[in-house]
């Protein structure tokens, strides 16, 4: 066993390949690693250890993939006139505002996951935002932003010492420890080619 180096090894994660003895370890591995043990369907494979298992595998990932994009294309209310025409009015308001929006294709779960709107009477975008605080490996996703909210009104919740709710605050501790001055806000850049500098 990988983990516990005491019993034989009965398991093998499909993940990360570690041999596990029993329940116990493999919990333990799967905490130490940050492993789901579920098997990596793209992971490579050299050509001198594929097999025909590899192949089948490979030709049922495919199946699956074309299974979904065809789900997709079928959705009735992703192609719907009233769904295309609410989409065309939010690219038209964001390049009025001098704002590049670009949407993901149809059946990407991001695309169904991001309520970002505009609203009319208001002349307002509220945003679709999803704040990431690695150092503590948490992640929060807020719905109906107001465009003319700041940065630091945003994150007063989270990691301000003071009005940030109580757990959330022992949760992001090191955020919230830490001076505001040292609290750096990145985004990330989309469809960066792959060897410019960041």
């Amino acid at each position: 066993c990988e983990t516990c180096s005491k019993e034989e090894a009965k398991y093998r994660c499909p993940r990360c390949m570690k041999y596990s003895c029993s329940l116990l370890c493999v919990k333990k591995h799967k905490l130490a690693l940050s492993c789901n043990g579920v098997r990596d369907k793209t992971a490579f494979v050299s050509v001198n250890e594929f097999t025909d298992l590899n192949l089948l595998s490979d030709y049922r990932f495919l199946e699956d993939v074309g299974r979904t994009a065809d789900a997709a294309a079928r959705h009735c209310i992703v192609h719907s006139p009233a769904t295309k025409r609410l989409l065309y009015c939010l690219r038209n308001k964001a390049r009025g505002c001098n704002i590049e929006l670009k949407t993901l294709p149809v059946g990407f779960t991001k695309r169904r996951e991001n309520s970002t709107t505009f609203n009319f009477v208001e002349n307002k975008f509220y945003w679709h935002l999803k704040l990431i605080f690695p150092h503590c490996h948490a992640e929060y996703t807020l719905k109906g932003v107001p465009d003319d909210k700041t940065l630091a009104d945003i994150l007063k919740p989270y990691i301000d010492p003071v009005e940030s709710d109580p757990v959330v605050c022992q949760r992001l501790k090191i955020y919230t420890a830490s001076s505001q001055s040292d609290v750096r806000i990145l985004m990330k850049i989309e469809n960066r080619s792959r060897n410019s500098i960041r």
